[in-house]
């Protein structure tokens, strides 16, 4: 039989589980999805996915690692394309919207080490090895006496590096360990005292075209409102900071009860030498405008070279 959707995804081990995932969920809900065939996963090799020889900053930042498929789902090789959605640009290309969020993973990082049990455990002199530059940020603020490298590659081949001893230590995001069933691997979680997590760090967002009513049907039957209310609240900081990947800003918002939310945000310099912080609580119904307004209050304490990028700035 002929696939009833199409699924667009990077082919890297997580994003197929997130795809895996997307299209479960659909059969569960939807009888006609679930039939062998219904739902085909198609790959494409973005070009953050091609790009190994430079940090993506210096390659162009945010957006390299769904270009390609939002082209194949604006073009109708796609019905629906599956993202991480901290990888995904605060303005979507004309025509596509993501009106669909599953639940949201653990947003925390993982930390890996050979050598200390948490990131204060570290020798000084230790090197961590990074994709994020605002994971470099956060570890310089605390360890200034530690040595952050470029570290690219998925996680699977991250974790090979550090077992090689070419570096060590290095932090992952949480949700794609405990997606991929690798948490017996990690040394300790940070809690997010000690490291604020990136915008939408462990959630999934799936982008379709505004006008498929069919497959925005499909989706509508997936969406966590949860989810997509905290999200909407840290992209909306982004979105004020105007942030890209030479932006090393973190926030997380969490529900506090009673349709309220506390979300912090943070804004550091890529050396960890100076950073501003924010805070506040605010209703579910506002979490777009509350979030903005706090990106902007941010934005107003920051000194005018406040994101002067350096040579060779890490990814978000």
């Amino acid at each position: 039989m002929s696939a009833s959707l199409k699924i667009g995804t990077r082919g890297s081990p997580l994003a197929l589980a997130q795809a895996h995932e997307t299209r479960d969920r659909l059969a569960a809900a939807f009888p006609e999805l679930a039939a062998d065939g219904a739902v085909e996963i198609i790959t494409y090799k973005t070009t953050g996915d091609r790009i190994l020889d430079r940090t993506l900053a210096a390659a162009g930042g945010k957006g390299l690692f769904t270009k390609e498929i939002e082209e194949a789902l604006a073009a109708g090789e796609v019905d629906l394309a599956v993202h991480s959605m901290k990888d995904v640009p605060t303005t979507l290309p004309d025509g596509l919207v993501i009106d669909c969020y599953l639940p949201r993973e653990d947003p925390r990082d993982a930390f890996f080490s050979r050598s200390g049990a948490d990131l204060d455990g570290l020798p000084a002199g230790s090197v961590v090895g990074t994709a994020s530059l605002r994971r470099q940020a956060q570890v310089l603020m605390r360890r200034p006496d530690l040595t952050v490298i470029p570290f690219r590659g998925n996680v699977q081949s991250r974790l090979r590096k550090l077992e090689a001893g070419e570096v060590d230590a290095t932090l992952l995001a949480l949700a794609g360990l405990r997606r991929l069933g690798l948490t017996d691997r990690l040394t300790a979680v940070i809690e997010t005292d000690v490291m604020l997590p990136a915008v939408a760090q462990g959630a999934i967002g799936i982008e379709s075209r505004a006008d498929d009513s069919r497959t925005n049907r499909y989706l509508a039957a997936l969406n966590c409102a949860e989810t997509r209310t905290r999200v909407t609240a840290e992209r909306g900081v982004l979105a004020a900071l105007d942030g890209s990947c030479r932006t090393p800003i973190a926030a997380l918002a969490r529900f506090t009860g009673e349709g309220r939310l506390h979300m912090a945000a943070l804004v550091i310099r890529n050396d960890g030498s100076e950073w501003f912080r924010d805070e506040g609580e605010f209703d579910a119904g506002d979490a777009e405008t509350f979030g903005r307004a706090l990106g902007e209050r941010l934005k107003a304490r920051l000194p005018a070279d406040f994101f002067g990028p350096p040579p060779g700035a890490f990814a978000i």
